[in-house]
C-alpha cells in the first residue's frame, strides 16, 4: 500500500479536467475522497490503469488533512534553527530585529523566530505558512526583473500547469466575471498597485505576496463574439526565490481567499 503525505499528490495523479466520472464535483474533491479513505485510485477512469495498479487501489495516508498541514509546516519549521535568520533577511526583503525575521505578506507582517515559531496578525493558512517557511529557506534572492513571464515558464511549471489553470487562473476568471469589485479590492486590501503591461489586458494589477514575487493578474473583458479571459504572470526571477509547487499553492489559495471576501461583500450588500 502506497503512502500519499496528501491530496495534492493525489490531485496530480487526475488529469484535473472534474469531469465527475467518479461522482465528485472536481477531481480535488476525489483526490480529497481518496486520502480520507472514502475513494480509491480505480474510481478515477482517467487516471492510467497502471497507476492504481503501481499505487495499489487503496492508499496509507496521516489521519487527516490538518494533520498532514500541520506536519508539512512542522516539517520545514524545524529548519529554521539551521537558517542564519539575519542572512535570511537580506535575501528575503525582510526584517531581523535579533531574534525573529519578519517578512510582509500580502502587506500583512509574517514572523518566524529563531526556534522555527510562526507568529502572523493573520490567520496561519497552510498555502501562507508552507510558501513563506520555503521562502525563508531556500530563496536566493534573485532581485525583482520586472520582466514577466507565465507559470509554463518557471522551472517545474509545466507538470503542474494544467493544474494551476484549473485551481488558478479559471476560478479567479469566473469571480472576475461575477464580481467586479474584484480588482479594486485587490488594490485596496492588499497594498496592489495598477501596471502597464505588454499584453494589452483591460486590467493589470500587481501584488507582492512575498517581497521577491511579485505577481500580476491580467483580465480582458468580455466583448461581442468573445468571452472573458484572465492569466496570471510572474516575475522572471520567481523560480529562484520559492519552488513551482511553493508558488502554486500560494496562488490557489490565493484565489481561495479572494472568494471568501467576494462571498462576505456580497453578503453585506444583499
Amino acid at each position: 500500500m502506497a503512502r500519499f503525505n496528501n491530496p495534492m499528490e493525489i490531485f496530480k495523479l487526475t488529469d484535473g479536467s472534474n469531469c465527475r466520472a467518479c461522482n465528485e464535483k472536481t477531481c480535488m474533491a476525489f483526490a480529497v475522497g481518496v486520502f480520507k479513505g472514502k475513494k480509491t485510485l480505480d474510481q478515477c477512469p482517467r487516471i492510467p490503469q497502471e497507476i492504481p495498479e503501481k499505487y495499489g487501489a487503496e492508499v496509507e495516508t496521516p489521519d487527516t488533512i490538518d494533520e498532514f498541514m500541520e506536519e508539512a509546516i512542522e516539517g520545514l519549521a524545524r529548519k529554521i534553527p539551521e537558517i542564519d535568520l539575519k542572512e535570511a533577511a537580506l535575501r528575503t526583503g525582510g526584517h531581523f530585529d535579533g531574534s525573529r525575521l519578519t517578512v510582509r505578506i500580502m502587506g500583512k507582517a509574517f514572523s518566524v523566530d529563531t526556534h522555527g515559531n510562526l507568529s502572523t496578525d493573520i490567520h496561519v493558512n497552510a498555502w501562507v505558512a508552507v510558501p513563506f517557511l520555503n521562502y525563508v529557506i531556500y530563496a536566493k534572492g534573485a532581485p525583482v526583473t520586472g520582466k514577466w513571464i507565465t507559470f509554463r515558464e518557471i522551472k517545474g511549471g509545466p507538470e503542474r500547469l494544467n493544474h494551476f489553470m484549473q485551481t488558478g487562473e479559471k476560478p479567479l476568471k469566473r469571480l472576475a466575471d461575477a464580481y467586479p469589485d474584484l480588482f479594486s479590492d485587490m488594490l485596496e486590501l492588499f497594498n496592489g498597485r495598477r501596471a502597464e503591461t505588454h499584453v494589452d489586458a483591460d486590467i493589470s494589477v500587481v501584488l507582492h505576496p512575498l517581497p521577491l514575487l511579485p505577481v500580476m493578474f491580467c483580465y480582458w473583458e468580455p466583448e461581442e463574439g468573445m468571452g472573458s479571459s484572465l492569466h496570471i504572470f510572474f516575475d522572471r526571477s520567481a523560480d529562484e526565490n520559492l519552488d513551482a509547487e511553493s508558488i502554486y499553492t500560494l496562488i490557489t489559495g490565493m484565489v481561495k481567499m479572494f472568494e471568501k471576501i467576494a462571498d462576505r461583500s456580497r453578503s453585506k450588500q444583499a
